[in-house]
């Protein structure tokens, strides 16, 4: 660990805060400023992902977990790491908020991988930064597992993705009103160190454009643009951030995921998830659920909105690069995401549902689908792992049971499975192929809020085998693991209602 080589390529080639004061204040002219992590009282080592940690070339031995808890609690700056928080702005809840920017989280620096590709290593609850406002820089423990399981997870199932390398514990206390009900207390805090090609959001781009910093603007783009767009020209850049970021909210929305913030600063550039805070997984089918409290009455960021609220968050960041790039080109990105998403969004359903072919009628296919799932509370993981099971020639919904919360007759479900069977005998597969084909696109296991509530509370006791078990099977998403059913099960009743196994805050 202590051989690692850091780069520092954001801080190298934008413009720095002139003032090194950390204060929260407001910073002009700047990408980010310079400031260390606070250190913290007890760090020890919680989690750590070994598959992270082998492609990024870092190892360690035994003795040296507790150096690892020092590098990655922010307590030991190593040779060559140039901390920085960086500075953004972006649109919350569809409103301009102004100056955002890094609050508690400290870029340590960059390391190259083992494919020659450069990431830059992060920590989240790492301290107070002059773009904390008002608050004290830290991250409780619950969001900080939430994080880490959720991170990883979604890599394995094949989503773009921040990464989490380490979750170390702090051994301090962070006082946190959970539910903004006037009932703070305290929580033990955490910190995770997170990975990435790139933490840069649409809200970097923003914050120089509200503040008419066009020559940091530009200096920010042609770095984005060199270190991840080679090649590419400002309306190529444009393009392709809305292809990728198209092709996000496909896999957000075949997998049932549910941001629960997708603020501008909350985009990232590269189109990868960024920023797991109040998410959730749909258990019963609910295109209008969110699970973010604070969400609950406009339900902005529900999962059915998503795809439209990409698209918005787009066209503020393409606001943002009209000083740069001509608005007809702008104009033809936000098109692009438009065609890109549907076509996308079509292919993953019709894979979900295992069809290789296409017939005049499989769009109404698709609608009616979604009908029958609202027919009744019926788990969305669950049903279209269950679809491979059900046999063409006597279709039946016992093999869907499990998904279902209630046992209530579902005719509108019932005659939709006898349609899609007559739909699948058309197809040219076997039943092996199709069932082969159907698992590897829907999910056995997905890290369910009531699993990652266990796992706090594991956590809170001193035991992290809930949280090691959770890793190992969602590291392996799509295979059958008889042995631990008990994690693809649908949401128990005492989850319903329970805080942070159904909807949660903002809060961490």
């Amino acid at each position: 660990m202590q051989d690692l080589a850091f780069e520092n390529s954001f801080v190298r080639e934008l413009p720095a805060d002139t003032v090194l004061v950390n204060e929260p204040r407001p910073v002009a002219n700047a990408a980010y400023t310079r400031v260390e992590p606070t250190p913290v009282a007890a760090p020890r080592l919680l989690a750590w992902s070994e598959d992270l940690a082998q492609y990024l070339g870092i190892a360690f031995s035994p003795d040296e977990k507790p150096f690892i808890a020092e590098v990655f609690s922010g307590n030991r700056i190593l040779s060559g790491m140039q901390p920085y928080a960086a500075r953004y702005g972006g649109h919350q809840f569809g409103h301009w908020a102004g100056q955002l920017g890094d609050g508690r989280a400290i870029t340590l620096g960059e390391i190259i991988a083992t494919d020659g590709r450069r990431h830059e290593l992060q920590l989240k609850g790492a301290g107070r930064t002059p773009y904390s406002r008002t608050a004290d820089g830290r991250a409780v423990l619950r969001s900080s597992v939430r994080e880490f399981l959720c991170s990883e997870a979604m890599h394995a199932l094949g989503v773009p993705t921040t990464r989490a390398l380490s979750l170390v514990a702090t051994g301090e206390a962070v006082i946190r009103d959970m539910f903004y009900d006037g009932n703070p207390r305290p929580e033990p805090g955490a910190v995770v160190c997170r990975v990435a090609p790139s933490f840069v959001r649409f809200g970097n781009f923003q914050i120089h454009a509200a503040h008419q910093e066009h020559k940091a603007l530009k200096r920010l783009l042609d770095y984005v643009i060199r270190e991840h767009f080679p090649q590419s020209s400002y309306e190529d850049f444009f393009r392709e951030a809305c292809v990728r970021t198209a092709r996000l909210m496909v896999d957000w929305m075949r997998l049932g995921f549910v941001h629960g913030v997708m603020n501008t600063d909350n985009m990232s550039i590269l189109g990868l998830t960024i920023d797991y805070g109040p998410y959730g997984w749909l258990e019963g089918y609910d295109p209008l659920w969110t699970p973010n409290t604070t969400d609950a009455q406009g339900r902005r960021y529900a999962y059915g909105q998503q795809p439209h609220i990409a698209q918005w968050n787009l066209a503020r960041l393409a606001e943002a690069l009209l000083p740069l790039v001509p608005r007809e080109a702008l104009e033809q990105g936000l098109a692009l995401y438009s065609e890109t998403f549907n076509a996308s969004w079509q292919q993953a359903f019709f894979s979900k549902i295992g069809l290789t072919s296409r017939n005049d009628g499989d769009e109404e296919l698709l609608r009616e689908l979604f009908e029958g799932l609202a027919e009744g509370e019926t788990d969305f993981t669950l049903f279209f792992r269950g679809l491979a099971e059900v046999a063409p020639e006597r279709p039946s919904l016992e093999p869907l049971r499990r998904a279902f919360y209630a046992d209530a007759p579902r005719p509108r479900l019932q005659a939709w499975l006898e349609r899609y069977a007559s739909r699948l005998i058309q197809d040219d597969s076997t039943a092996e192929e199709r069932k082969s084909r159907m698992n590897r696109v829907n999910p056995r296991y997905v890290p369910r809020n009531y699993l990652a509530q266990l796992a706090i509370d594991g956590l809170e006791k001193g035991d992290a085998s809930v949280l090691e078990r959770l890793m190992r099977v969602l590291a392996r998403p799509y295979d059958e693991q008889p042995e631990e059913d008990t994690l693809a099960e649908r949401r128990p009743e005492w989850a319903r209602h329970r805080a942070g196994c159904s909807a949660l805050s903002c809060s961490s």
